[in-house]
């Protein structure tokens, strides 16, 4: 039976072998890769790390919630020896979920900064994304707003804001870590009273990912939004065709002082067959080039610098909040619980 899994999922890898130009062969050591990630870039990094090490990496991608159901599926019967996941509500519930095992590697405690990696060492972040707000400047000036005065997501909340604030769905992890930031930063009661003034002030019922929302603002359909920054930036930068770049080139990006800041990151499997091998590939991830080489043609931000694309650099600068990542997750719950009560569906 496990030999049969084996060719299931060499036979899943084969072409992406083939695209890195790796000869399959059975003495190769070589590392599963289950990853939330959704970048095809990633897969240069990965043959870098081959090229490097000798070692091959074979990579199955899912999105994050139907990964961590597939690992608690396949319990101790699973390949996986690295996961790779976007959002701390994701990495925090898979080490919750007893899906991941300590780490002990000098390498990552020196690669990661303190806040953004676990103090069990069963994960470390890889990029950083900040949650920003994309604004029309028409749509509020006309509503008697200037934009230099919005300066924190709570200001969303405020009176003139009535029917010009868009939003994602609820089951965005990175609305639910935004809350929980929040909840960490002022606590559980004006919390809940931010929630309840922006919800009051939705245009619009609830989107379903934050490139709808980009596109929203610039249509004036309303006036701001919450999104992850790399969203704008890979529509700036003509990612996703002509037209949303013309969407997007209507828009201002407002980075909120001080940001929240949100991670992908890695973990190391709790039935990883190839251990060493993993811890490799997650030290080279985490490497000032290894998160450069994730992060950079994303336009996310590497672990210690801020990405050098001309488009990033040009929303400005960000300061970091003190939230660290092992609070996102512990609020995450709460988080859920005062959305669901202010009607965020």
């Amino acid at each position: 039976m496990q030999k049969l899994k084996k060719l299931f999922y060499s036979a899943l890898t084969f072409t992406f072998l083939l695209n890195l130009n790796i000869p399959v062969t059975s003495t190769q050591r070589e590392v599963i890769v289950y990853s939330g990630r959704h970048y095809d870039t990633d897969r240069y990094v990965f043959k870098q790390f081959t090229e490097e090490t000798g070692i091959k990496v074979r990579l199955i991608e899912t999105a994050g919630i139907e990964l961590l159901e597939r690992l608690r599926r396949e319990g101790s019967n699973s390949n996986a020896d690295v996961i790779l996941l976007v959002d701390a509500a994701r990495i925090t519930e898979a080490a919750d979920s007893n899906l991941l095992q300590r780490i002990d590697s000098k390498l990552l405690e020196s690669y990661v900064p303190e806040g953004l990696k676990d103090s069990d060492r069963e994960w470390y972040a890889l990029t950083r994304r900040v949650r920003v707000m994309v604004a029309n400047p028409k749509v509020l000036a006309k509503a008697g707003i200037d934009i230099n005065d919005i300066t924190d997501y709570t200001d969303l909340a405020k009176p003139e804001f009535e029917g010009l604030v868009c939003l994602r769905n609820r089951k965005s992890p990175y609305n639910q870590s935004l809350v929980a930031n929040q909840i960490v930063n002022k606590g559980e009661e004006e919390t809940s009273e931010w929630l309840d003034g922006m919800i009051d002030n939705l245009a619009q019922d609830f989107y379903s990912g934050d490139i709808a929302i980009i596109r929203a603002v610039a249509q004036k359909k309303c006036g701001v939004g919450i999104v992850n920054h790399y969203y704008v930036a890979r529509m700036l930068a003509g990612v996703n065709g002509r037209r949303d770049q013309l969407y997007a080139d209507r828009t201002t990006v407002i980075i909120p002082n001080p940001a929240h800041v949100n991670i992908s990151a890695g973990g190391l499997a709790k039935y990883a067959e190839n251990k060493e091998e993993a811890i490799l590939l997650l030290e080279y991830l985490a490497s000032p080039d290894g998160s450069s080489g994730l992060a950079e043609p994303t336009f996310e931000h590497p672990l210690n610098e801020v990405n050098q694309n001309e488009i990033v650099r040009n929303f400005g600068e960000f300061v970091p909040d003190d939230v660290t990542v092992e609070e996102l997750g512990d609020y995450n719950s709460l988080a859920i619980k005062l959305m669901i009560n202010a009607g965020w569906d």
